[in-house]
């Protein structure tokens, strides 16, 4: 039986990704990291308090999962963003190293690189590169493109993506088929995939996250 842990169980993908593993007979447990306390949880789920950045790392966990994004807009600040979107990632992952926890998954994005102009971009890329030198026996990264379903906040930019992207989509192909755009239900499905088979890093784009996550129901 598996124990898992979750922080950003309340975003789009973390809340998809909850579901599932509540609803997953192979996890007896599942930790959620988060500022409130969502409603109606489930028994198998314990909740952990988030408080300015501090919170106690569960213990015992096998499988840690990071689904933490915001946006700068949200966030007030690039400073803000960063102590979000890097900084309490690597914070999270420091703390499940720790803890003994020997597989990691985290959502990151589709062009992610330290060396991109792309401010965003380029946090993404670092975070991806800390989390590599931690060292953990399994390390997934999923690099979703723009990320489909139904949100419980609004986001003008996204949604407007979200529009283009139903008109436009047809043009998402050869190599722009990494770049469609994909369900957050179907990422939530292959983070788990990918976490709890095989050993090593794994850097998963958006177009391949739709294969894993067909994968789910053999698990």
């Amino acid at each position: 039986m598996i124990k898992a842990a979750i922080i950003g169980a309340t975003g789009l993908v973390g809340s998809n990704l909850l579901d599932l593993l509540i609803n997953n007979d192979e996890h007896e447990k599942i930790s959620i990291i988060t500022r409130t306390v969502p409603k109606g949880l489930s028994q198998k789920v314990e909740h952990i308090p988030l408080n300015e950045g501090h919170y106690t790392f569960p213990a015992n966990i096998d499988t840690a999962y990071c689904c933490l994004g915001t946006t700068i807009k949200k966030a007030g600040s690039k400073e803000a963003f960063l102590e979000v979107d890097l900084e309490l990632v690597v914070d999270f992952a420091n703390k499940a190293k720790e803890a003994g926890v020997k597989r990691f998954a985290v959502v990151s994005s589709i062009g992610a690189n330290a060396k991109s102009k792309n401010f965003y971009l380029n946090t993404k890329g670092k975070v991806e590169e800390q989390l590599k030198a931690i060292g953990f026996k399994r390390l997934v990264i999923v690099q979703p493109s723009l990320l489909l379903g139904k949100r419980n906040e609004k986001r003008f930019g996204e949604d407007m993506g979200k529009v283009l992207y139903s008109v436009f989509k047809f043009i998402f192909i050869g190599p722009l088929k990494k770049y469609r755009g994909i369900q957050a239900l179907d990422v939530a499905k292959a983070m788990i995939v990918l976490a709890e088979q095989g050993m090593g890093t794994i850097t998963v784009e958006s177009n391949v996250l739709q294969d894993f996550s067909k994968k789910y129901q053999e698990l």
